[in-house]
């Protein structure tokens, strides 16, 4: 379906009733716009109310919050002071760092028993 859609002084469009709402848009609604190969898409955006979702502090009393709040200030700091493992990309790395740290410490390899 192809329609002409005036633009006003302001930038503003008007589109026809029926494109709206084939396209699920209604008066006020938030729409986004894009330009893809020479061409305008006008996409409909919801916006979510953030309100009307529960936060933490409602599911806590202030005696957990606190806790919570001191483990992560705890955490914080420690990230800060460099006292944290590093990441791996495979278990394989993170095996090898295992054996040099065991080696480190004089810790000697067992064989597993067998079940």
């Amino acid at each position: 379906m192809t329609t002409i859609v005036k633009i006003h002084r302001k930038g503003q469009m008007t589109l026809p009733t029926r494109l709206r709402s084939l396209a699920g848009i209604a008066e006020g609604d938030l729409v986004q716009a894009t330009y893809q190969r020479g061409k305008i898409v006008i996409t409909p955006t919801l916006v979510i109310d953030r309100s009307k979702f529960p936060t933490a502090d409602d599911e806590y009393t202030p005696e957990q919050r606190r806790i919570i709040d001191a483990r992560l200030d705890k955490a914080d700091q420690d990230i800060k002071a460099g006292r944290m493992s590093k990441a791996f990309s495979s278990h394989e790395e993170f095996i090898a760092d295992l054996h040099k740290a065991a080696k480190k410490y004089g810790i000697k390899k067992t064989k597993r028993s067998a079940k």
